[in-house]
C-alpha cells in the first residue's frame, strides 16, 4: 500500500510539473478534464453520474470554461441562471425521477468542483502566474503533510472528534505555521535560483491563509463522505482514491490563493 501510494505520488507530481509549468492550454485542458471527473465523482454519491441530470452538469462545465477561455466573465451568471433552469426543467418534467437533493448536487457540483478548480488556470495566467500558482499547492498538499506530522507527534486535543477524528489542534496550527514556513522558504528560493522578485514574507501570509482555507476544505469533502457512507470518491488515484479524494483542499486554496494574490500584490 505505501509503494503504490508512493508511486502514484510521484506520478502525480510529475504530471503537476508538466502542466502547471507549462501551463496555457495543455494546463486549460487538464484543468477542465480534471473537473469534469471530479463532477462525475461526485455526481456518482448522489447516483445521477450518468444520467440526463448529470449530463446536464457536464455540458454547464464545459461551457463555462470555454467563456473563460475567450475571456466571457461577464456572461458567467447568465450561464449559471440557464444552468439552474435547466436542471430544474428536468426536475420537474420527469418528475418523480429525481430527488431534490439530486437537483442540489447537480447544479452544487459545477461551483464546488469545476468553478473552483479553474482558479488553477486562472492563477496561472496571472502576470506573475508561474510562480504564484505553486502556493496553491503550497498551502494545500504541504499544510496536509505538516498537519500529519505534528499531529502524529504532540496531537492531543481533538478538532472535530465526530467529523474526523484523528485530526488535532496541534496538527491543524502546525498544517498553518508549516504551510507559512513552506512559502516563505520557497520565496527565498525563487528569488535565487529563477532571480525573480518573489516577497517572502507575503507568500508566507499567502501560504498560511491558504492553509486555514485547506483545512476547511479537508473537512468539507469527509463531512460529505461520511453523509454518504463511503470511504473514498473513487480510485482513479492509486493509493489516493479519486480525484476529489486527492484534490479536496486544493478545491478551496486555488480561488483563495488567486484572490489573495491579486489584492495583496496591490496592497503590500
Amino acid at each position: 500500500m505505501f509503494r503504490e501510494r508512493l508511486l502514484s505520488g510521484i506520478v502525480m507530481v510529475i504530471i503537476l510539473v508538466l502542466t502547471v509549468g507549462i501551463g496555457g492550454y495543455l494546463l486549460f485542458g487538464v484543468a477542465l478534464v480534471v473537473s469534469l471527473i471530479g463532477m462525475s465523482e461526485l455526481y456518482h454519491v448522489a447516483d445521477v453520474r450518468a444520467r440526463l441530470i448529470g449530463f446536464i452538469g457536464y455540458a454547464a462545465a464545459i461551457a463555462y470554461y470555454i467563456l473563460l477561455l475567450l475571456g466571457r466573465t461577464q456572461d458567467f451568471m447568465a450561464l449559471f441562471i440557464l444552468f439552474l433552469v435547466a436542471v430544474m426543467a428536468v426536475y420537474v418534467f420527469t418528475y418523480p425521477t429525481y430527488r431534490s437533493e439530486q437537483v442540489m448536487t447537480v447544479f452544487f457540483g459545477l461551483f464546488y468542483v469545476a468553478v473552483m478548480l479553474s482558479y488553477i488556470y486562472q492563477t496561472r495566467m496571472l502576470p506573475d502566474g508561474s510562480v504564484v500558482v505553486w502556493l496553491i499547492f503550497l498551502s494545500s498538499w504541504g499544510c496536509d503533510t505538516c498537519a500529519y506530522c505534528v499531529g502524529m507527534l504532540i496531537g492531543k486535543h481533538k478538532m472535530t472528534p465526530k467529523l474526523s477524528p484523528k485530526k488535532s489542534i496541534e496538527g491543524a496550527i502546525g498544517g498553518i505555521v508549516g504551510a507559512a514556513l513552506l512559502g516563505f522558504l520557497f520565496a527565498l528560493a525563487v528569488n535565487h535560483w529563477a532571480g525573480a522578485a518573489a516577497r517572502p514574507l507575503m507568500y508566507a501570509l499567502i501560504c498560511g491563509v491558504g492553509a486555514v482555507i485547506a483545512q476547511i476544505g479537508d473537512l468539507a469533502a469527509s463531512a460529505i463522505k461520511r453523509n454518504h457512507d463511503i470511504k473514498d470518491y473513487g480510485h482513479l488515484i492509486p493509493g489516493h482514491g479519486g480525484i476529489l479524494d486527492r484534490f479536496d483542499s486544493v478545491i478551496f486554496t486555488a480561488p483563495a490563493i488567486y484572490y489573495l494574490a491579486v489584492w495583496l500584490s496591490g496592497i503590500l
